[in-house]
């Protein structure tokens, strides 16, 4: 039974050294994201270097799918995290195990449920997602092969939530990083060893996918913290809403990359009609582009999800010194990721994109002009996801959903409607500055009056304790 199990994990984020415990936490959790994001960008580089540019514009018109599958992933899995934690950390253990089966029921039902639509509406979302004529039968054959792997993608990407949340960053991390490991070398096996072309990338990715997610599944047989019991996977309203409402934030962000990748390719398709690059070369750039940013991101996501479980324990224990500091640990290396991506991505532009294969000197030139103007402000865009998951972390949704909607749905999604109208294709490159850099000004606001509070809670909690203590 759970009630017999001591609080490992619970002990450690209450009373280890802050800074230890987001190095412990954080590593995995940044490897763990960025595995993720190289499952797409090695499919990427593979099919970039063997089928081209059309099959590098096929994946980016695939894309949409994987981030709607990783958005339920992160919605039912740091939902789940998020209120384990917090339940631990307040010492209701009996609510923190249905937590885990709830969250493990949503993960597997939103995978078939997802599954079924795609195949139902498989011709519709193709054409939604900006497939151009040629680009139409490489991305319906990659399409229809990820898709099997959509329920082992959504259970795995919201598993190592929790599996972090019980205190195994690296178990964690290796679910996922075996995964990866064997995406690369059956790629390079079915593309280059079986000619199999964009199929063979697909299968590469289903087949890594299944394997990280029934590793992620075996974990829940034997918690640290807990025991799960048939009983903890019965559906509970009351369990259910608070799994949703702090798992918003993380899927809101997600969903908003997805629509912002599908305005994206769009308007890049149509206003690349109209100059001098086609509609191809923009679509096949927006997509290299967006998933070679996603590494820069994606670490910053995984050092916030490292502090995610120590923000969350403590703010439930009224730990609030420790609280703050993690806060200030996670902007603070954020940012520091945030400049170094901007001079990667400022100094490296063609090399960068050359990984992902051979173009024409007109495809080189616009993809150059588009990552050094789309990205000009990744310098401070790290502050906005990393606050976006703190905020969640200590059960303030609501803050937390907002700065997750405000750069992409607010700004960004507008921006790149209403610019191209009067600037045409380089209106979609100035959109992304705008954003990010407003974003991020709203994001430091709101953490600088997050502190404040903090420290007021922090004083009440000290005086408190001092009273009982003479009393």
């Amino acid at each position: 039974m759970s009630e017999m199990k001591s609080n490992t994990a619970g002990d450690i984020l209450g009373t280890e050294d802050v800074k230890k415990l987001l190095m412990k936490f954080a590593v995995p959790s940044v490897i763990a994201m960025l595995v993720g994001a190289l499952y797409n960008i090695v499919d990427q580089i593979f099919i970039g270097q063997s089928v081209g540019m059309l099959g590098n514009a096929a994946t980016n018109v695939a894309f949409p799918l994987v981030t709607i599958a990783t958005a339920l992933g992160l919605l039912f899995g740091v939902g789940g995290a998020s209120n384990f934690n917090l339940y631990l950390g307040s010492g209701n253990r009996e609510r923190a195990k249905k937590v885990i089966g709830n969250s493990l029921f949503l993960l597997t039902a939103s995978g078939l449920i997802m599954l079924v639509v795609i195949h139902m509406f498989l011709d519709p979302l193709i054409n939604l997602f900006g497939a151009t004529e040629s680009v139409y039968p490489l991305a319906l054959e990659y399409i229809s092969i990820t898709s099997y792997g959509i329920l082992f993608l959504i259970f795995s990407t919201g598993a190592s939530a929790m599996i972090r949340a019980d205190g195994s960053p690296k178990y964690s991390m290796y679910c996922l990083l075996v995964g990866a490991v064997l995406n690369v070398i059956l790629d390079a096996l079915f593309i280059f060893g079986f000619d199999m072309g964009i199929a063979g990338a697909a299968w590469a990715t289903v087949i890594s996918q299944i394997v990280s997610c029934v590793m992620a599944a075996v974990y829940f047989f034997k918690m640290k913290s807990i025991s799960l019991e048939k009983n903890d996977f019965v559906l509970k309203g009351s369990i259910v809403k608070p799994i949703f409402y702090l798992g918003a934030s993380s899927f809101l962000n997600q969903i908003a990359m997805m629509a912002v990748q599908i305005i994206l390719n769009n308007t890049a398709t149509y206003y690349g009609a109209m100059s001098i690059y086609g509609s191809e070369i923009p679509l096949a750039v927006a997509g290299v582009i967006s998933k070679v940013s996603m590494i820069f991101i994606s670490i910053i996501i995984g050092i916030s999800q490292g502090g995610q479980p120590i923000a969350g324990y403590n703010y439930g224990a009224k730990n609030y010194g420790r609280v703050k500091e993690v806060f200030k640990l996670v902007v603070g290396i954020s940012l520091v990721i945030s400049v170094l991506s901007f001079l990667s991505f400022q100094l490296f532009p063609l090399q960068i994109i050359k990984i992902f294969g051979d173009g024409s000197e007109l495809y080189f030139d616009f993809a150059v002009r588009f990552c050094r103007i789309f990205l000009l402000m990744m310098i401070v865009v790290g502050i906005q996801p990393a606050s976006s998951i703190l905020f969640t972390a200590i059960g303030k949704s609501s803050k937390g959903i907002f700065l997750a909607m405000i750069r992409q749905v607010i700004l960004l999604i507008p921006l790149l409607l209403i610019l191209p109208i009067y600037f045409g294709i380089d209106g979609i490159l100035y959109a992304g500055p705008i954003s990010d850099g407003i974003a991020a000004a709203v994001a430091f606001f709101f953490v600088y009056r997050e502190m404040k509070e903090l420290t007021r809670l922090e004083k009440e909690e000290n005086l408190k304790r001092e009273e009982a203590a003479i009393g």
